[in-house]
């Protein structure tokens, strides 16, 4: 499924990819559709430059392996990460691959470069960035965990204490996620928010204890009202716009810590003089840094579960109406995994 430009998918055959003597060449079962593909659908996010197979979130089977790869053979049920990194710069020596000087991204291109992702029968990936999968993970399960470690890699660079109060900004895939995850590391009265009406439910299915509509209540009075004037002890903001990082700084409480995930618009305003009369840290936090066994095992214990999360599963020849109505905000739509 390529974009072959702003707003257009076509489905189209292309070569193979070239299997390297470090690939694993994998035959893709299940691709997850991200909100990162969404957005750079019609170009805004300036990351999805046509021509381009998008799709980082996948799941599959070996089909070949290069002459130098010793730890996966044909018939393995694998899943890989998003990000390709050089496995030698500072950064990943350091075990920081998500910083990675010359990371690249799959399915995704901009003026640095081009990275062909798996909305594909077949995609070549290097084995350092290969896992896998559960005998008890089912195929389009295992595409999760590219979200899911993005919302575990949010929780762990987060300073908190057993019992800390939190707050999630925006309930989308990685905001649900990210509540789920605060669960699993020990905070006491997880809070949510969300204007749409069936994540907020979600939200609640999820493990929040109250979820609030942005647009009918003021949430950092609601968040000090059940904090006992305080606010929260930490936030983590899963939107990345002015309006959602404002409300995050201003419901923790002094001293308290916002954690920015989200990554829609490119510069915001915040309220720079709340931040430092207060000491909020600001933490950013992006993709994720070797995180998939952890959350692989968490997945298949089934402290993080992402059923509630999917909501279609369709082939790949349905994918350019699905991302249409993506696109379009078709209530009821969250998590798509397509299957090439």
């Amino acid at each position: 499924m390529m974009l072959t430009a702003y707003k257009k998918l076509e489905l189209t055959d292309v070569p193979e990819p070239l299997t390297g003597r470090y690939d694993v060449f994998v035959r893709v079962r299940a691709c997850g559709i991200c909100g990162s593909d969404v957005h750079g659908f019609d170009g805004s996010s300036g990351r999805r430059i046509p021509p381009l197979i998008m799709g980082h979130e996948a799941a599959g089977v070996v089909e070949r392996v290069g002459e130098g790869v010793e730890r996966f053979a044909p018939g393995d049920r694998v899943t890989f990460d998003s990000m390709v990194s050089c496995g030698h710069c500072a950064f990943c020596l350091l075990g920081k691959f998500n910083l990675c000087n010359g990371r690249r991204i799959l399915g995704v291109s901009c003026e640095d470069y081009r990275q062909h992702g798996a909305f594909a029968e077949f995609v070549a990936v290097p084995q350092q960035i290969v896992y896998r999968v559960p005998d008890d993970l089912s195929f389009e399960q295992a595409a999760m965990v590219e979200p899911v470690s993005v919302a575990v890699h949010a929780v762990n660079l987060t300073p908190l204490e057993l019992g800390q109060t939190a707050l999630v900004i925006g309930c989308g895939t990685i905001g649900l996620l990210c509540v789920q995850a605060l669960r699993a590391a020990g905070c006491g009265a997880i809070y949510a928010t969300d204007p749409d009406g069936t994540r907020r439910d979600r939200a609640l299915r999820c493990g929040a204890d109250a979820v609030f509509d942005p647009e009918s209540i003021d949430v950092p009075v609601e968040v000090a009202a059940r904090t006992g004037g305080y606010g929260a002890h930490i936030a983590l903001e899963a939107v990345g716009a002015t309006a959602p990082v404002g409300a995050a700084i201003a419901s923790v409480r002094k001293g308290g810590v916002v954690t920015l995930v989200g990554n829609v618009t490119p510069n915001i305003d915040f309220p720079l003089q709340s931040v430092v009369t207060r000491e909020v840290q600001l933490i950013g936090t992006c993709g994720s840094s070797g995180e998939y066994p952890q959350c692989l095992d968490l997945m298949s214990r089934q402290v993080i579960d992402v059923d509630p999360l999917i909501t279609a599963t369709e082939p790949l020849a349905e994918g350019p109406a699905l991302f249409d109505r993506l696109y379009a905000r078709q209530p009821g739509l969250l998590k798509v995994i397509l299957q090439p």
